[in-house]
């Protein structure tokens, strides 16, 4: 796995949790979250959270499964509705 596909895959996708783009490389999640940092600096990444919810108030789900890595532009302060694959809402 390279900065390239992780970009090419957050292009294709516009938004990936962390957990998702870890399972899709089949790579450990802080090695990926590595990898978006150098994204991040460049601005070429926003990193957000699911929901308004998310991590306040059941903290079933993991920070894995709640941050959100959105391609291109800073998204607006809303957070976007979607929720980890295992959430209870």
């Amino acid at each position: 796995m390279i900065l390239l596909e992780i970009k090419n895959y957050l292009q294709q996708r516009k938004q990936a949790s962390l957990t998702d783009i870890a399972l899709h490389f089949d790579a450990d999640a802080a090695a990926v979250e590595g990898m978006l940092e150098q994204w991040i600096r460049k601005g070429k990444v926003h990193k957000t959270t699911l929901t308004t919810s998310c991590g306040s108030s059941c903290n079933q789900c993991g920070s894995a499964e709640t941050a959100l890595y959105v391609w291109g532009k800073r998204p607006a302060a809303q957070p976007v509705e979607w929720l980890p694959r295992n959430c209870k809402g």
